[in-house]
Formats: structure tokens, sequence, C-alpha cells
């Protein structure tokens, strides 16, 4: 019996012929042509011009000109807000990020135990991602009424989505070898997965933690919409009372916060990261009395201050929560006749279009971040452009930028250039520069430099070593962070049409403000189908790509 020929490929080449090229994965040029076509006809359909912007500039100059000085109102009751949104931001973050741990475990394609569980896990990461936080606030403020509480578990049950899809991809990519050692040894899966699986993602899942709470920070802006607590019930009256120099204020207020949360996740980055003590550069902990007791250093003892007090932060979080004990009784109740109007869900071609134009103004809102997120990326960090000054002021304006919520974006647009996608689109093409700029300046900091100093140690240009060194390296995470700031967009375009700027949000407002149930669990479930068809499609990318 003949064997099967074999494709002869760069490590099989015949003597005296030149070995092929690695194969480009197709996810590589794939991904770029999809988003480039659907960014072409997103202009089209969406009607963007530059001379629109252009003719806009007068009223959005008016417009900021009102906001000038801008003011806080009475301090003592800003200040208490803005401590109430921070107490819902932690507690929300803290309840997701806790629940996410055995959700992601049990998702990871590494998870051994039964398929029923490890589907339904995965379920859960996606619809709960897929549903807008509004959503979720607007369904637990009928359930527990108004106040904090509402709004914790709106940004609990959505964080859970993003945090438990980020551990998962991050629990998948670990090597199974330590793990496979420790489970030789009669671990069980328990013991196993947290001595090696969720010790090595500490410093990753650290930094998802921390974005999420940068990202329900920002979100209390869109929770004071329907009475869900903090800061941005404030902010919603000063906008619904014009009280643009008063909005402004409240805006500023939000961005010092952002501000500071940026230097305390890179703070607890850096202590979380291994051998970040120079003095003990070689080892992650220093000897202690024995040989199989770590001893304690600055960077170990910082690390356990830290833990303590993120513990001691979650706890007071959750003891600032109303519960009104008498809602709690009834919340049964209440959720059953809540959810019993979501049956049967109606699907019609109002719903079709508005799903259809959030998707094309998320991704062509996404293609334009990309490309300017990747230029202000390149720009920030040295391995191209070599200006330190010129990066920490890249990396501020990003930080500001991030500051402000997509809806007050599309509320400035809406208002210069009237109602329709083309606000929408202006307000979210904003808001994916400045998450891309962020990602994938983390991404360029965090590739290995040893080939870009060899490509210049033998004379190659800086060009010529970004190109060759650099970029190989960064085109995973180039795709992967892409795909995932698509998926954010689309969510944030379901919440736009609320102030008018395009997509399905007018619709699902409308719904939901008639009582018209049916309607909203209908638009629930495309929203859900568009999540689950974009999460295959990251799946796909990663796998190929990755």
């Amino acid at each position: 019996m003949l064997a099967t020929p074999t494709r002869p490929d760069a490590r099989s080449a015949p003597p005296g012929t030149a070995p092929r090229p690695p194969r480009i994965p197709a996810a590589t040029w794939a991904i770029p042509l999809f988003y480039l076509g659907v960014t072409l006809f997103g202009m089209w359909w969406i009607d963007i011009r530059p001379g629109a912007i252009a003719a806009g500039l007068g009223d959005i100059a008016r417009l900021l000109d009102r906001m000038v000085p801008p003011t806080t109102g009475p301090v003592p009751s800003l200040l208490t807000l803005v401590v109430e949104t921070l107490w819902i931001a932690i507690a929300g973050t803290g309840i997701a990020a806790i629940l996410s741990v055995p959700l992601s475990a049990a998702a990871a394609s590494t998870y051994t135990g039964p398929r029923w569980v490890q589907w339904l896990c995965r379920a859960l990461i996606v619809v709960t991602r897929a549903v807008p936080s509004l959503v979720f606030a607007i369904i637990f403020v009928r359930i527990f009424g108004l106040g904090p509480l509402a709004g914790a578990l709106a940004v609990s049950v959505h964080s859970i989505g993003m945090i438990g899809k980020m551990m998962t991809d991050v629990f998948e990519e670990q090597s199974p070898q330590p793990r496979e050692a420790i489970a030789a040894t009669g671990a069980t899966r328990v013991q196993a997965f947290f001595a090696t699986t969720m010790t090595r993602a500490l410093p990753q899942v650290s930094s998802f933690v921390l974005y999420r709470l940068d990202i329900n920070i920002r979100a209390s802006a869109v929770l004071g919409l329907v009475g869900a607590g903090g800061i941005g019930v404030a902010l919603q009256t000063a906008i619904g009372s014009l009280d643009y120099r008063r909005a402004a204020g409240i805006i500023i207020v939000i961005i010092v916060l952002l501000m500071v949360l940026e230097l305390v996740s890179f703070l607890v980055q850096r202590s979380l990261a291994e051998h970040s003590d120079t003095s003990t550069a070689s080892q992650v902990f220093v000897p202690g009395k024995d040989a199989a007791t770590p001893g304690w250093s600055t960077a170990r003892g910082a690390r356990a201050l830290g833990v303590a007090a993120a513990v001691a932060l979650f706890l007071a979080a959750l003891s600032t929560l109303s519960i009104p004990f008498d809602r709690l009784a009834r919340a049964g109740e209440n959720a059953g006749a809540l959810l019993s109007g979501f049956v049967p869900p109606v699907f019609t071609m109002d719903i079709a279009y508005g799903i259809f134009e959030s998707v094309l103004m998320a991704l062509t809102a996404t293609s334009f971040g990309v490309v300017i997120g990747l230029i202000i990326a390149v720009l920030s960090t040295d391995h191209l452009v070599r200006a330190r000054a010129l990066g920490g002021a890249l990396r501020a304006a990003v930080v500001v930028i991030r500051g402000v919520p997509d809806i007050i974006y599309a509320l400035v647009f809406v208002a210069a250039l009237g109602l329709g996608p083309f606000a929408g689109f202006l307000a979210l093409a904003i808001s994916c520069s400045a998450l891309a700029a962020k990602f994938f300046t983390d991404a360029l900091q965090n590739i290995d430099p040893a080939p870009l100093r060899a490509l210049e140690a033998v004379g190659a240009g800086r060009l010529q070593a970004f190109v060759s060194g650099v970029w190989p390296q960064f085109v995973p995470s180039f795709i992967g962070n892409s795909l995932f700031t698509s998926d954010l967009a689309l969510r944030e375009s379901a919440v736009l049409g609320i102030v008018g700027a395009g997509g399905i949000g007018f619709l699902l407002q409308e719904s939901v403000a008639s009582v018209d149930y049916q309607t909203t669990a209908g638009i629930l479930i495309g929203l859900v189908a568009v999540v689950v068809a974009l999460e295959q499609l990251a799946r796909w990318a990663r796998r190929k790509v990755i």
C-alpha cells in the first residue's frame, strides 16, 4: 500500500529548493476585509460626509460655549452622589468578579466536567453581555424600587458578561502542563485550578476587573435615566433642565474620578506583576525559614495590603446599599409578573431595521476607531516614534476622552447635527478611538522587545524594525482587541437611540415606557443573536490567529 504523498512545506522542502513561506492564517486578512466592506457600506448608508460635520461645527461650538464656565452646583449633594456612584460601581464590580471566576473556569475549553455545565456557563456569559446594563437597571428598578441597590445589581449582572468572557480567554490561552503536574500529585480539580490557572491569570484578571470598574463608573450616567442611583441622576437632571454649565462640571468630576482610577489601576497591575521588585528580580518570592515556605518582601507585603484593602472596600460598598426589605419580600412576585410580560416575544420589521442600524453604526465606528486608536498607540509607545512627552500627552487625552460617557457625545451631536444614526456614529467613533488606543497601547507595551532590539543592532531602521519585530507579535492582540471593541460598541449603539442618535435604542425605550414587554423581549433576543454571531467570529479569529 502506497503512502499518501504530503505537501512540502518549510520543514520538508526537497534538497536544493527554497522552503515555502509559512501560510498566513485566513483570519489575518479576512477579518480586516470584512470590516472594510462593512465600513464602506456603512458610510453610504449612514451618509457620513465631512461636509455635514463642518456645517455643524458652529452649532457644536455654541453648545460648548454654553457649558463655560462649568459649575458643580451644591457641593455636599454632589459629593454624596459621587460617593454613592463609587459604592455602586465597587459593589457591582466585586459581585461580578466573584461570580465570574467559577463561570469562566467552567466555560473555558479546558473544563473537563459535564458538557451541559460548560454550555450553560457560556450561555450565561453571552446573554449578560448582550443585554445592555440599562435594561437590567429597568428590570431591577421594577423589582426592588429606585435606589443604589438596583444600580449595583444591574452593574454586576452586566459586568459578568465582559469579565467572564475575558477570564475565559485568559484561562484557555494558558499552557496545560503546570495544571497537569499539580493534578498528578493528587490535587483536586479546584486545588489545581487555584494553584496554577488562577494564580498565573491574576495580573490580567485584576486588569480586567479594574477596567470594568472604570466602565461601571461611566455607566452611572446612563443608569440615572431610570433612577438607579449615582451621579448619573444629577447629570441627567442638569441636561434635562438645560443647565449645561452644571452638566459640564459633573462631567469634569467623572473625568477626575476616572483619572484617579487609571493611576490606581497602573499601580495595582505593577504590584501584581511577577518580579516587580527589582531587588529580587530573579525570584517571585524571597526565601523563607525553610525551602517550602516563601518569605516576605516589600512587593509581597504591598500585594497583601492591596488585597486586604480591596476586600474591605467591597464589604463597605455592600453595607451602603439601601436594601428595601419590604420590596425584597415581594421580589419574587414582582419578578414573575415582570418576566411573564416578555412571553411571547414579538418580532417586527422595525426591530430588524433598528438592530441592523445599530450593528452598522457599531462596526463602522469600530473601523474608524481602530485606525485612529492604532495611530495613537504607536505614537504613545517608543517602538517606532520615541517621544515620551507626546506619548504622555496622548495617554492623558485618551483618559479624558474616555471619561465622557458616550451618551453625552451623542447628545452634543444630536443637538448640533440633528436626529439620526450620523450623530450616533460620531459618538461611537470617538469612544472606539479612545478604547482601541488604550487596548493597543497596553498590548504594544507588553510585547517582547528582543526581536526589535536585535533588528536595530544589525542596522535596521525604526520602521523596518517595527514592521518585522513588533507587528507580527502585535497582530493577534490587534485582531482580538478590535473584535472586543466591536462588541462594546454594539451594546453602546443599542442605548444611544434613547437620545435620538439612531439604532434600536429608541424602540427599546418606547417598548419599556409603554410596558410593551413582548416587543422588549423581541429586541433582546435579536441583540443576543447578534452578540452570539460576533462571539463565534471572535472565537474563529482567536483559533486561527492566536
